[in-house]
């Protein structure tokens, strides 16, 4: 749900509620659908799912393969209780807090800008619960 301002984006949205969708449901084309051609898409689990220094995927290639595997090595502790989103109508922010109405969950901040409805850039903030996920490589294969 939006947090309540006096305007309203529906391109963020969609974007807020059909990215969490193909998340949830391990769809790589339907994630890949939100995005520019030239995405970047910036996390700790990239470089440990990519096994790659960087951090940080570059164009929807590269953004296939990180969401081919997460689809295959996302961790039952991924789960996907979201309060609501702030946004400005370019940039849309939202957490993934550590403990939900139901239990625990990996603790995160999605921020993505919006550029034609589309996500350019987009940039996942790990809390201390998901950081200790990576560590103990629970994405395994």
């Amino acid at each position: 749900m939006a947090v309540e301002t006096e305007k309203t984006y529906p391109h963020i949205e969609r974007i807020y509620r059909e990215w969490d969708v193909a998340l949830s449901k391990n769809d790589p084309e339907a994630l890949l659908a939100l995005y520019t051609p030239d995405a970047t898409l910036e996390s700790p689990v990239v470089s440990h799912l990519l096994q790659q220094e960087e951090g940080i995927c570059r164009g929807k290639d590269n953004l296939r393969k990180l969401f081919e595997i997460l689809a295959h090595r996302k961790p039952p502790v991924r789960q996907f209780y979201r309060p609501g989103y702030f946004t400005d109508g370019r940039t849309v922010i939202w957490e993934y807090p550590h403990f939900t109405p139901e239990g625990q969950q990996m603790d995160f901040v999605e921020v993505m800008e919006i550029e034609n409805g589309l996500i350019r850039r987009h940039r996942v903030y790990w809390g201390w619960f998901g950081v200790n996920v990576l560590r103990h490589d629970r994405y395994h294969q």
